[in-house]
């Protein structure tokens, strides 16, 4: 790995400094550039890891374009001799997200913000131009290439409309399950389900794009001197209240997290049934990567919905 990293950096002063930050999906190394710089390479073997990769760095493009919450600056994917591939980025000190809860919740908020803030300025200038390096206005729903939460890839097919992208986003998940586990039951709910949906945001002003992390777990977050930090994103534009949702599932996120994200971006109308509609596609991605572990917790959501 090390001469493959000399070659692609172009960097024959290139050293290992050990192992950082590994998941149940990849293997983190750390390194040291000639300039001192360090830098964070995530490794994974399998075929498929070129097309995580790829969507996590242009996740991180976007995310660091925004300039609102620290990420890792992406540098680089690259695809290893032996099969499988390598992301390769800024490294960033991260400690457990605790004092810096707060600050992290109002700037996820300014983050979900921003794109409107976009928009409006383009409505009021005929001819906006955003400065070199910054995110431009998005009208539509997805992203601009396929991102992976877990290592599961998720169809961003831009779409007009927020409901028809998010019932896209279940199907998916539902149709890998009727595939692995062929569940009667799982089946039977999202047929009644799907027609439901649209009913789930009746009392919601207009849904404007919004750029997600999309897997803000508190395993994906973290804080250091300088602020909050978020990493392993599976970014696409969507409804702000997503982000939140598997926010609350895990841990990690304290009151204060929600209390400031509110006093910027209050809750609408129907905000908890909606919670439960997008835990609902986090538990399912959870039985697809994990197992039957997970049906307990899809199926009790599925029907607590459609009471």
């Amino acid at each position: 790995m090390e001469t493959l990293l000399r070659a692609e950096l172009d960097d024959e002063d290139l050293k290992c400094l050990g192992t950082g930050g590994s998941g149940c999906i990849s293997e983190g190394l750390i390194y040291q550039t000639g300039t001192g710089q360090k830098i964070f390479v995530k490794v994974n073997n399998k075929s498929e890891a070129r097309q995580m990769f790829d969507g996590e760095y242009r996740s991180l493009e976007y995310l660091y374009a925004a300039g609102i919450i620290q990420v890792p600056k992406p540098i680089k994917v690259i695809d290893l001799p032996e099969g499988g591939s390598a992301l390769i980025m800024e490294h960033v000190e991260i400690n457990s997200l605790s004092s810096q809860a707060g600050k992290l919740g109002e700037l996820m908020a300014r983050l979900h913000m921003l794109n409107s803030e976009l928009l409006e300025k383009s409505k009021k200038m005929e001819k906006y131009v955003g400065k070199a390096g910054q995110l431009s206005p998005v009208t539509q729903f997805g992203f601009d290439i396929n991102t992976c939460c877990g290592y599961i890839p998720q169809d961003n097919t831009w779409q007009n409309n927020w409901v028809d992208f998010y019932s896209r986003k279940l199907k998916q998940q539902l149709d890998m399950v009727e595939k692995g586990y062929h569940d009667r039951e799982a089946r039977e709910l999202w047929s009644e389900l799907q027609l439901k949906l649209p009913t789930f945001f009746d009392k919601v002003d207009n849904i404007l794009p919004a750029l997600m992390h999309g897997d803000l777990w508190g395993g994906n977050v973290g804080e250091n001197k300088n602020g909050p930090v978020i990493f392993d994103p599976a970014s696409f534009y969507g409804h702000s209240e997503f982000d939140l949702a598997i926010a609350k599932m895990f841990g990690g996120f304290s009151s204060s997290f929600f209390d400031n994200y509110h006093k910027l971006l209050p809750q609408s109308p129907g905000f908890r049934k909606r919670t439960d509609l997008y835990k609902l596609f986090h538990y399912l991605n959870h039985w697809n990567h994990f197992g039957g572990s997970y049906r307990n917790s899809s199926i009790s959501t599925l029907s607590r919905l459609l009471k």
